[in-house]
């Protein structure tokens, strides 16, 4: 079987926050630069342990919109608003569940958004001019002294073209935003690699609107209850849209048992195509002459290496990419399996 020389295979996990954390004192002069800038209604690109996020104060309405313009995105989707610390969140909401507080204490900072009732703070701008208003506190040495330093809740969707995968280095967000961002603050690699788990708590009953790597047993543990129907909740949240998280090229992901079929048409339709799948699927389809990406087995090294297997093919130019999964029967990788089903759905 042979591996491209364009597309990198290692199973590594990418560095961990403990790096970046181990640079901070180079990071000061930056930090201070990038809080001015957003004083000053500007754009930063923040690293976070999800992915980087494209930042603006979220008090500041014409910021907020430049956010809007540079990603392309729908002026009623709501964005996230990202905390220094979990008290903060009593300036941004009312009528906060003791779940929510349970939540906080357990998992911020963390990969989890919680969707709560928006106080008079939260502008129509961040909320997508619903009642709710999404709040986090990230898990990023850089983001967190950004925060701080900057004093004021930060508005942060992922940085790059709405739609489009998520950047999970600052190189994406060079690649997809150029200079349309003031200052990108360059963290490594991002340790989780998918969105937050996105909750919403504002009815009777808690819903988990997007999957991430808080699952829903813990969500469910400390909430203390099953979790409300996702289909009947019409909160509008990031990444709740049918397509989403897509490359340029054509996303086809097939069980393991169907690649080598699914390989061969394409083959005897004459198109170009690249695989992404683990080592030992690939082998057992015989996969010699396509273009291949090694993904980890591990649910969560493949969740850090996820985006960037489908930059790296969809760079290489491949009109098509066929992922084969299979799928975890302790559904472990509900992240995972939400955002190939959400690359691979027809676009508009």
């Amino acid at each position: 079987m042979n591996s491209s020389s364009d597309l990198p295979t290692s199973d590594s996990p990418p560095p961990q926050t403990a790096a970046a954390q181990q640079q901070m004192p180079a990071y000061s002069q930056q930090i201070t630069q990038a809080a001015e800038i957003l004083r000053a209604g500007g754009l930063v690109a923040i690293p976070t342990e999800t992915v980087y996020g494209l930042g603006a104060d979220a008090e500041n309405e014409s910021a907020v919109r430049k956010i809007f313009a540079a990603k392309g995105r729908p002026a009623d989707h709501p964005v996230i608003v990202h905390l220094a610390e979990a008290q903060d969140m009593h300036q941004w909401s009312f009528d906060i569940p003791k779940c929510a507080l349970r939540l906080a204490d357990c998992y911020w900072p963390g990969p989890l958004t919680m969707i709560l009732k928006r106080s008079p703070k939260a502008l129509d701008v961040v909320t997508g001019g619903q009642e709710t208003v999404g709040l986090r506190v990230p898990n990023h040495p850089v983001a967190l002294a950004l925060l701080k330093e900057f004093g004021r809740g930060v508005a942060a969707p992922s940085a790059n073209r709405f739609g489009r995968i998520s950047p999970t280095l600052a190189t994406h967000v060079r690649q997809e935003l150029g200079d349309s961002v003031d200052l990108i603050l360059d963290g490594g690699a991002s340790q989780v690699g998918l969105e937050s788990t996105i909750v919403d708590l504002t009815g009777e009953q808690a819903v988990l609107l997007r999957p991430g790597a808080i699952s829903v047993e813990q969500l469910q543990a400390v909430i203390g209850e099953y979790l409300g129907d996702p289909a009947e909740n019409q909160t509008r949240a990031s990444g709740r849209l049918q397509s989403h998280y897509a490359p340029r090229a054509q996303v086809i992901v097939v069980e393991p048992i169907e690649l080598r079929s699914t390989i061969r048409r394409c083959e005897d339709a004459g198109q170009r195509y690249a695989v992404l799948c683990d080592a030992p699927i690939a082998k057992a389809a015989n996969v010699h002459t396509a273009h291949f990406y090694k993904l980890p087995a591990d649910p969560v090294v493949r969740a850090q290496r996820l985006y960037i297997a489908l930059r790296a093919a969809d760079d290489a130019g491949y009109p098509i990419l066929i992922i084969a999964h299979e799928r975890d029967p302790a559904n472990k990788d509900a992240a995972i399996w939400d955002r190939l089903q959400k690359a691979a759905a027809p676009r508009d």
